[in-house]
């Protein structure tokens, strides 16, 4: 069943995309729940003029998004976290550490942006993915050192 996006849906597509799913998903989940409605001929034809009529204003969020990853890649950052004898971490280390941290250095960036694909358990150094836009993405190296 095709259904439009209404707001981005990490593991399925962005707002706006026309994506195939199961009707079961589509009808029990995604429409009731406001996420997405029903691709039909006039619905694709609604969406595509408000994307033609938006073009401008997505070029210019996609430029400041450009901007912001520019800035962004040569950063690495260092996170304190509470550790055992053996180098564990008491608790782990979540993507709200990561923008908390960001924020310190002078970066606005939403903790919803952040993905880090790993489970941050002990002391070392992993990558975060910052997803700014749909086509642009920035790795941020982090190190994980005990207070």
């Amino acid at each position: 069943m095709e259904v439009i996006l209404k707001e981005d849906i990490q593991s399925l597509g962005y707002k706006d995309d026309v994506v195939n799913v199961r009707k079961g998903y589509a009808r029990n989940f995604l429409i009731p729940q406001g996420k997405a409605v029903i691709a039909t001929d006039s619905a694709k034809k609604v969406l595509a003029e408000n994307q033609k009529q938006r073009a401008h204003k997505l070029a210019q969020i996609k430029a400041d998004a450009q901007v912001l990853a520019d800035k962004l890649e040569g950063v690495t950052l260092t996170i304190g976290a509470k550790t055992s004898s053996t180098g564990t971490i008491f608790g782990s280390v979540t993507n709200i550490q990561i923008a908390d941290a960001l924020n310190e250095k002078g970066f606005e960036v939403e903790r919803k942006l952040i993905v880090i694909k790993e489970q941050v358990k002990e002391v070392g150094s992993y990558n975060a993915v910052v997803r700014l836009h749909k086509e642009i993405s920035v790795d941020i190296p982090f190190e994980v050192v005990a207070e």
